[in-house]
């Protein structure tokens, strides 16, 4: 396998005490910034701060921004159409970790 083939893939573990400024989750994203102001106002994601300048997210706001962009260039999913698959997506988490604790394999 020569170097073109190979793809950077990054892991790792989201930490809820740091907060990320509506620029820095634009960047780590790389989506436009009326964008994500566009997915504030459609609830799919929600900052703290009642100024845009001062809005704060969190990684689950990263997660989130990063799964609708996803969806919209895969599967050319609309906001209200990301906004329900997005919640439909965690509650089958919550439900298939609930299954995992009554039913360990």
């Amino acid at each position: 396998m020569n170097s073109n083939n190979l793809y950077v893939i990054h892991t790792g573990t989201i930490i809820e005490d740091d907060t990320l400024t509506l620029e820095q989750l634009c960047n780590a994203c790389g989506a436009p910034t009326d964008w994500v102001i566009s997915l504030v106002d459609e609830s799919i994601i929600e900052p703290d701060g009642g100024e845009v300048h001062s809005w704060r997210f969190s990684g689950d706001s990263l997660v989130r921004v990063r799964s609708a962009l996803s969806l919209e260039r895969d599967l050319g999913v609309n906001l209200p159409g990301i906004a329900l698959a997005l919640d439909l997506m965690e509650e089958l988490e919550r439900l298939r970790a609930q299954i995992k604790v009554k039913c360990p394999v």
